[in-house]
């Protein structure tokens, strides 16, 4: 898949992920101009969703699709949060036991992932989103630690 395409499948994805006609009340354009930034046919090859128009309507996605995909190309690894917890971890005890218990899940899920020998891409993307959640966790806990070393 060329980069042109790949960019365009996630355009289209952020599209479909908003609504087309939210996507297109939220930035002013018409359906026909969104249609022509996702499409494959060869005389809107060259056009691509303007930044502006993207930052709009990963604001009211769900994932930014299109931010990722371009992470994804520079080989970068974004970390997306869309937890927002009601409470605040409260030090580096209630870390560990965040930690065992997200290590805990990762397990689980690669368990019941290689149950039958092989790593399905669903199964993947649960592992992914576990060890995601790990990473957060060990960033909590070294920022709890920096703070009571200082």
């Amino acid at each position: 898949m060329s980069v042109a395409s790949y960019l365009k499948k996630h355009s289209e994805a952020l599209v479909k992920d908003v609504g087309i006609e939210a996507a297109c009340e939220l930035t002013g354009k018409s359906k026909a101009t969104l249609g022509r930034y996702y499409s494959d046919a060869e005389e809107h090859g060259d056009r691509f969703m303007p930044i502006d128009v993207v930052a709009q309507l990963e604001a009211a996605s769900g994932f930014p699709h299109v931010t990722a995909a371009l992470a994804d190309l520079r080989g970068i690894a974004l970390s997306y949060d869309s937890e927002r917890r009601n409470a605040t971890s409260k030090g580096v005890n209630q870390d560990v036991v965040a930690l065992a218990q997200r290590f805990a899940m990762l397990m689980s899920e690669y368990n019941q992932a290689i149950a039958d020998g092989k790593i399905s891409l669903n199964e993947a993307k649960r592992l992914l989103r576990e060890t995601l959640a790990i990473q957060h966790v060990l960033i909590e806990m070294k920022l709890n630690l920096e703070d009571e070393v200082s």
